[in-house]
């Protein structure tokens, strides 16, 4: 093994200890590569429909941007289960508890093996059902099976590395899953222009480049734990699952699983609700998602960062810590967030035409943009603190209280409004502030009443 690589792969030196030192620097030091690898993982998901629409065929784009839905969905299951790893993991180390370190590692790792053969198998035999429920039109249902199955096939490599990542940066290491991500985006960017072009496989080619691109980053964060020095440090041997850890490490992830899910699963009937206004509507409202998608991110990082902060420092039983890292990280993310909300409120047009120049879906767009993005920093508040809770091992709670939220009040305001109050466009678009506010508040509300425990180690 080459010097560069055994020192990318020596995890005993990028391990971060949470419970000394500068909050703000750690906070921020952890939070910049999960954004910068949530900004890389927004342009790795463009670049299947982007050389699908450009080089293979309309039909294949619509193809390809059909199942976006079944995909987010899965996606966002799986890595809510991991964050029931990572939060383990967080709490022992920050513990300093070694052994449980080593069992919970290869508990989840066990897990990970077998629940990414299930869900694959499961996943091929329920395409057709999935294509059914999100009304696949004819002309693209073939592609689109295609593209599933494909997907489905090397759904391995996916769970593998989100669960990798997750034991990373549970003990402060969120720089190498990073750059196992920028690594495997550059190669499926590569293999989606070979298979496409050279070898003109169409979208087989383009889902064949994902999941060969996803089984390298499961790879590089396999051997990374596999060479760690410390408490991390995974073999094979050593697979098997420990009962007690597992019921932990369910505790947590489950609930954050079924949230992320129900969640992704519920933007589909809001979607429903602006398309109701025409195509030049739904134009607009696409071009405001995919900005939407890219204002969340720092906030997303950073909540991120205070579930392992949280996590260590409840873990080594200093909860004034932990609550300074709440306040720290809140005013982080308010103040980033207000940096982007100016520019695109006052360039609102321009980022609309990056998408789509025709004037009425410009016009929705800005609508959109400007009417919605001040509200963003309410969603500061109830990202910062869903991060604490469930690095206080307490996501049950941020699961009811965000599908309430979400899903439940969003759907109602929806309803009511669309039928009894104002059937247009910006009361219907203004459920996603409302929303956003309920959730704000219940979750203020339920951390101030609820008790961080001195050394809480999730039982």
């Amino acid at each position: 093994m080459s010097g560069a690589l055994r020192q990318l792969f020596n995890t005993k030196k990028r391990d971060v200890d949470m419970t000394a030192g500068g909050i703000s620097g750690h906070l921020i030091r952890f939070a910049i590569p999960l954004l910068l690898g949530n900004i890389l993982q927004q342009l790795y998901n463009m670049v299947d429909t982007w050389v699908v629409g450009n080089y293979v065929s309309g039909e294949a784009f619509s193809a390809v941007g059909t199942v976006g839905p079944i995909i987010n969905l899965l996606v966002g299951f799986f890595m809510g289960l991991s964050s029931g790893a990572g939060v383990v993991v967080s709490q022992y180390y920050g513990a300093h508890r070694e052994k449980d370190v080593r069992r919970t590692v290869h508990t989840a790792m066990a897990v990970t093996f077998i629940v990414g053969v299930v869900l694959s198998i499961i996943g091929v035999l329920m395409v057709p059902t999935m294509l059914d429920l999100i009304k696949t039109p004819a002309e693209v249902r073939d592609e689109a099976a295609v593209y599933l199955n494909t997907y489905f096939s090397g759904l391995l490599g996916l769970v593998v590395y989100n669960m990798g990542a997750g034991i990373l940066r549970s003990v402060g290491d969120s720089q190498r899953p990073f750059y196992f991500l920028a690594l495997c985006a550059l190669a499926n960017t590569v293999l989606d222009l070979v298979f496409v072009l050279a070898f003109d496989m169409g979208v087989f080619g383009v889902a064949l480049a994902t999941i060969l691109s996803q089984g390298v980053s499961a790879l590089l964060v396999v051997i990374t734990l596999m060479q760690s020095k410390n408490c991390v440090r995974f073999s094979f041997r050593g697979l098997r699952i420990h009962g007690d850890v597992l019921g932990k490490i369910v505790k947590i992830g489950l609930p954050t699983a079924l949230q992320m899910a129900i969640t992704s699963f519920s933007n589909i009937f809001v979607q429903s609700y602006v398309n109701y206004f025409g195509t030049a509507a739904m134009g607009g409202w696409t071009a405001y998602a995919k900005i939407d998608q890219l204002v969340m991110l720092p906030m997303q990082s950073l909540s991120l960062a205070c579930t392992t902060f949280v996590g260590q420092n409840l873990g080594n039983g200093d909860v004034t810590r932990a609550k300074r890292g709440v306040r720290v990280a809140l005013a982080i993310a308010c103040g980033a967030t207000a940096v982007i909300i100016i520019p695109i409120v006052l360039f609102a047009p321009s980022l609309v035409i990056f998408f789509n120049d025709d004037p009425e879906i410009v016009s929705f767009g800005t609508l959109f943009l400007r009417w919605l993005t001040p509200f963003y920093i309410l969603c500061c508040v109830n990202q910062i603190y869903a991060g604490v809770l469930r690095g206080a091992g307490k996501s049950a709670a941020t699961m009811v209280i965000t599908l309430a939220s979400f899903v439940g009040f969003r759907q109602l305001y929806l309803f009511i409004t669309a039928n009894f109050i104002s059937n247009t466009v910006i009361p219907i678009a203004m459920g996603y502030p409302a929303g956003w506010l309920l959730c704000s508040c219940l979750m203020f509300f339920y951390y101030r009443c609820v008790k961080l425990e001195k050394g809480r180690i999730v039982t």
